[in-house]
């Protein structure tokens, strides 16, 4: 059994921000695979199905981001997984581009104030987790703002992208392992660098 978690505030003032892209994820995931609605509990909304043939629960912590790792915890330890196995993070990035997506099997919180309580309360780095791009934060905005502000109408369909591409990827890690979707997804573009190489 999987636990996938999307990062993400709850309440409708914060449903359409950046550092909800989890939450959008999840929602993503709810009605592709037809995950039905078990309600809340252990500090989170949650759902369980099949994707890709393994039993799942999606997870939305109602906890706040900044707590995010009680609710996680607290799920972890009521299904006895192991969260260096059986666990997904999906947050958003500000080092990423709209559309684009990464997917690593561990790693420090880099900053993300949700990931460093997930790793606080487990105790460890080593969990997958896929990271969708919001874009770079522009020099003059405080960070706190820029994440929880919207995205502007033109990244819309990037952001589109980059929600569909998460989604696949959390199929991808339970039918053929983190490294296949790691392979799939963490492509960057060469060409400016092939350019580069050739002139020199």
């Amino acid at each position: 059994m999987y636990l996938i978690v999307g990062l993400g505030n709850p309440g409708m003032k914060y449903d359409a921000t950046k550092h909800n892209m989890g939450f959008k994820v999840i929602d993503e995931l709810v009605e592709t695979y037809g995950i039905p609605s078990s309600g809340t509990s252990l500090k989170g909304m949650y759902g369980k199905g099949m994707i890709g043939g393994e039993k799942v629960i999606l997870i939305k912590p109602m906890t706040y981001m900044n707590n995010s790792g009680e609710c996680v915890r607290a799920f972890v330890d009521y299904y006895k997984v192991d969260p260096e196995e059986e666990v997904i993070i999906i947050y958003d990035d500000i080092t990423l581009e709209p559309g684009s997506i990464r997917v690593r099997k561990k790693g420090s919180a880099g900053g993300h104030n949700g990931i460093k309580s997930i790793i606080a309360h487990l105790g460890t780095e080593k969990f997958k987790r896929i990271r969708v791009g919001v874009g770079e934060k522009p020099k003059n905005w405080d960070l706190a703002d820029f994440v929880l502000s919207p995205f502007k109408p033109e990244e819309k369909d990037a952001v589109r992208e980059g929600i569909e591409k998460a989604a696949k990827a959390v199929e991808v890690i339970l039918t053929d392992g983190a490294d296949a979707a790691m392979n799939r997804y963490n492509k960057k573009a060469a060409k400016p660098k092939e350019e580069k190489t050739g002139t020199e």
